[in-house]
C-alpha cells in the first residue's frame, strides 16, 4: 500500500511517500506562511516519482493554522484526484521518539502542553498559561521537552520538527476520515477582529 505523508505545522515542513517501487521517498524544506512554493514543488517530485498513494495521512496541528490548513486543502484535493483514504494525525505525535513533553506558543500568553508516548496524546494537547507551564514541566522529570520553535520564557527545550516520515509509521494506528471530517486541531475558538468602521 502507497502511503502519501503531508506535515506543514512548523517551520520546517516535510512529505513522504512509503510503499513505492523504488523505497520510501522523503524531503524537508522550509514551510513559510506567506509561500507554498517549496511545498508544493517537493510534493509533485515525491508524487510523479511514485505515482498515487492509496492513503493520505496529514499532520493535523496544532501548529501554523495556513500550513496545517494548506496540507489539510491539499490532501483532500489529491483524495479526489486519486481515490485515497484520508488520515488526520495530531502533529505533535509525529516527533522521532517514544516519550516527550510537547510544548508551543500558543499566542495570547498562553501555551500548549501535550505529554506523547508510542505516537499517541497521553495527555493533551491542551492550553496552559505560563504558571500552568512551568508546574507541568517541574513535574516532567527527566523526559525530553521537545518545541517547534525557541520560548524566551522556558529554558532546556529541544527544537525538532514534526515528520512527514514518522506520520505514516502512524498512519496506520488511525482510522481513516470522511474528507468533510477532516479538520486541524483547534485549541481555542478562532479569533476574529471586526473590520473598522
Amino acid at each position: 500500500m502507497k502511503v502519501l505523508a503531508l506535515e506543514l505545522s512548523s517551520s520546517v515542513g516535510s512529505v513522504a511517500l512509503s510503499g513505492g517501487s523504488d523505497g520510501p521517498a522523503f524531503r524537508t524544506f522550509p514551510a513559510d506562511r506567506k509561500d507554498s512554493g517549496f511545498f508544493f514543488e517537493n510534493l509533485r517530485a515525491i508524487y510523479e516519482t511514485g505515482g498515487p498513494p492509496d492513503r493520505i495521512v496529514v499532520g493535523l496541528g496544532p501548529g501554523s493554522y495556513a500550513g496545517v490548513r494548506i496540507a489539510i486543502a491539499t490532501a483532500m484535493g489529491l483524495r479526489i484526484a486519486s481515490g485515497a483514504c484520508l488520515v488526520g494525525v495530531p502533529s505533535i505525535c509525529a516527533i522521532e521518539r517514544k516519550e516527550y513533553i510537547f510544548v508551543g506558543d500558543a499566542r495570547r500568553n498562553s501555551f500548549v502542553f501535550s505529554h506523547v508516548v508510542d505516537g499517541c496524546c497521553a495527555t493533551g494537547p491542551a492550553l496552559a498559561t505560563e504558571e500552568e507551564l512551568r508546574t507541568r514541566l517541574s513535574q516532567a522529570g527527566e523526559l525530553p521537552i521537545i518545541a517547534t520553535e525557541p520560548m524566551a520564557q522556558f529554558e532546556h527545550l529541544t527544537i525538532e520538527h514534526p515528520s512527514a516520515l514518522r506520520l505514516v509509521e502512524l498512519a496506520a494506528r488511525f482510522q481513516d476520515e470522511d474528507a468533510e471530517t477532516l479538520a486541524p486541531i483547534y485549541l481555542r475558538e478562532p479569533y476574529i477582529t471586526a473590520k473598522k468602521a
